[in-house]
């Protein structure tokens, strides 16, 4: 179980002691994460922390100098990065980025979009779509894996508050239906800090853990993130459902 006492399935991906080093500068030391079927971990730090290097580490992007890395054979992984460029000269709609995941089926890309609240984006060009509408086509496209576990990287980057909200709804939403496990990822306090089952606060090392309502109070925390922590509003996710 975690630590809010929700009962939660496998474990879909652990990281023990992983250290990565770039060139002379240690990026992360001795860090210990796992995130389980039906469970939504959220990774914080500030810019630099190495968040984004141990995502790659534990989908197996980069190799740590030290550690080890175990994902349960067979799941499958869906992945948004923190941003996709694309070339505005380039025509692509969104229904033809979709396709590039392997699904053609129209009556599919249309109900996928349709549960990441993005129904009417399929013919709009790629290069025209908002930032939220951007983030949710990322969202349509990982999901079209049907993925076991979900790794959001910055998923709400350049997205309004009130976009915020709505797209942590639908990452819960996304968690209970699916029962998939869920590693998000963020440098944001706000609203992210009620997101989630679990916190692990990251500045190249593991901080501090557990539940957000345990690690806002916690003295790392405090320390890390300063008058910008203090600020920060964890709201109780009270459940009265099972994940699993």
């Amino acid at each position: 179980m975690p630590d809010g006492g929700n009962p939660i399935g496998e474990i879909l991906v652990r990281g023990t002691g992983i250290g990565v080093r770039h060139g002379r500068r240690t990026v992360l030391q001795n860090v210990d994460i796992q995130v389980s079927r039906g469970e939504i971990v959220t990774l914080i730090g500030p810019n630099g922390s190495g968040k984004t290097t141990l995502v790659r580490a534990l989908l197996e992007l980069e190799t740590p100098e030290s550690g080890a890395v175990h994902r349960t054979d067979g799941i499958t992984v869906g992945y948004t990065p923190q941003q996709l460029t694309v070339d505005r000269t380039l025509p692509l709609d969104v229904r033809r980025f979709l396709e590039m995941s392997g699904v053609t089926d129209p009556e599919a890309l249309a109900t996928i979009l349709a549960d990441v609240g993005a129904r009417d984006v399929l013919r709009q060009e790629i290069r025209m779509l908002s930032g939220g509408e951007m983030k949710r086509v990322l969202l349509a496209r990982a999901l079209l894996r049907e993925p076991d576990l979900l790794v959001l990287d910055e998923p709400t980057a350049n997205v309004d508050v009130h976009g915020q909200v709505e797209f942590y709804e639908l990452i819960r939403r996304i968690r209970d239906e699916r029962q998939c496990g869920i590693l998000l990822v963020s440098h944001d306090l706000h609203l992210v800090m009620s997101a989630t089952d679990r916190v692990i606060c990251l500045n190249g090392h593991v901080c501090c853990s557990g539940l957000p309502g345990d690690v806002s109070t916690d003295p790392a925390y405090l320390e890390l993130f300063g008058e910008a922590a203090s600020a920060v509003a964890v709201y109780a996710h009270d459940h009265d459902h099972h994940h699993a």
